[in-house]
């Protein structure tokens, strides 16, 4: 049968096709160490567990929730806001909490798409900065990542040229899947930017507190008057390794929190309050446990680069995120993204993520997630070390990539 009209418009999920390989060597007994998926296995701090136990033993928090969030949790990430970033929130007209900052984004583009209405957006990117929008009846035009000097002309141009006028540009720093951070300079030329050309800002702040080597990644909305154009979007997937609890928020300008919050009460219900209540009193510590989760990725991320560039595989140590960006190495980078993530499924044991996922201009990388202990980091380093030593340099003579060991 024909698929339908949404579905038709989306690209192939390439993701598939290693988690179907994937699926297929561990069926048949292989141990797949996974860098791929950005799927934290850290668990969740005890207080927020607890706090979880202790609210939904009350009944009265089984009802329905709010889209919106509930009061004393948009209050808190206002205060969150205020304490990190310097940036005053109105927690009632200027924050909505979201399931994720997936589900934010993805509905923002409900809120706001007309049909054929120009984004712009990175490449490559996460991929909801472009499928939401594409899902809305958007269209995407690609720029740069690097936030630098070079990401302007390509943005200049596209203004110029297309028609219509571009209605949104999105913005992802520091970046998933590339690791790039931004500077609160650079964000002053977005907004001046922006401001100029009426268009809105949407930035994507989920990293903001996985950062390694520097200053903390700042907020587009410390910009003066980025309200007047920008919403950001983060999550406490990361953050607070709460992935599963599907916790988010959106912040900034206050017509288009409107405009999401309205598009939201149609679609669902919130969050199950007891997890609202918890993710509050996550907002309102003393931020211990964010300090342990960034460390804790600090070391992995060390012991990765560490250990695969013993193994022959030079890795650029990553600024920020849960995720290092590595340029498919020299003999294999012919195969692209998809098939060399194949290979490596296939004769190391080791999933990565295809680069060209994420748009492209991924092709010649693939994304590595530090979402395995050190231990089983330089096991990966071993299989790829063995897997290196004994392949064949002539790449185009590897054949049966999904046959069985």
């Amino acid at each position: 049968m024909e698929e339908f009209h949404k579905v038709r418009r989306l690209p192939p999920y390439v993701f598939e096709q290693v988690n179907r390989l994937k699926a297929s060597a561990r069926a048949a007994g292989a141990d797949i160490i996974d860098l791929g998926m950005g799927n934290p296995d850290l668990p969740t701090p005890q207080s927020i567990v607890d706090k979880l136990c202790e609210v939904v033993r009350d009944p009265r928090t089984h009802r329905y929730s709010s889209s919106k969030g509930i009061p004393g949790l948009r209050r808190a990430q206002a205060g969150y806001y205020a304490r990190r970033f310097g940036v005053k929130l109105n927690p009632e007209t200027e924050v909505v909490a979201t399931l994720g900052s997936k589900e934010g984004f993805a509905n923002m583009a409900q809120a706001i798409t007309a049909p054929g209405d120009v984004i712009l957006c990175p490449n490559p990117t996460y991929p909801i900065h472009a499928f939401g929008f594409l899902m809305a009846g958007g269209v995407i035009r690609s720029l740069s990542v690097e936030p630098d000097d070079s990401f302007f002309p390509p943005l200049e141009r596209a203004v110029k040229h297309s028609i219509p006028k571009p209605l949104a540009l999105v913005i992802n720093y520091p970046s998933n899947p590339t690791a790039h951070v931004a500077t609160l300079d650079f964000y002053k030329e977005v907004i001046a930017f922006a401001r100029k050309h009426e268009i809105i800002v949407l930035s994507d702040l989920a990293y903001s507190e996985i950062y390694f080597d520097g200053a903390p990644p700042p907020s587009v909305l410390q910009v003066p008057g980025a309200k007047d154009v920008a919403v950001e979007f983060t999550s406490m997937s990361k953050t607070f390794s709460m992935p599963g609890w599907r916790m988010g928020f959106a912040v900034g300008n206050e017509r288009l929190i409107s405009a999401l919050a309205r598009v939201k009460s149609y679609l669902d219900y919130g969050a199950f309050t007891p997890i609202q209540v918890a993710a509050t009193h996550a907002l309102n510590g003393d931020g211990k446990d964010i300090e342990e989760v960034r460390s804790i990725y600090h070391k992995r991320r060390d012991v990765m680069v560490e250990s695969f560039g013993k193994a022959g595989w030079d890795v650029t140590p990553p600024a920020a995120t849960m995720f290092a960006w590595a340029k498919i190495p020299e003999p294999f980078q012919a195969l692209g993204s998809l098939e060399f993530s194949k290979l490596l499924v296939e004769k190391a044991d080791v999933a990565v993520a295809p680069g060209i996922g994420f748009g492209e201009h991924g092709d010649q990388h693939v994304r590595i997630a530090l979402v395995e202990n050190e231990h089983r980091i330089r096991q990966a380093a071993r299989n790829l070390k063995r897997f290196f030593a004994s392949a064949d340099v002539a790449t185009d003579n590897i054949v049966a990539l999904n046959a069985h060991r």
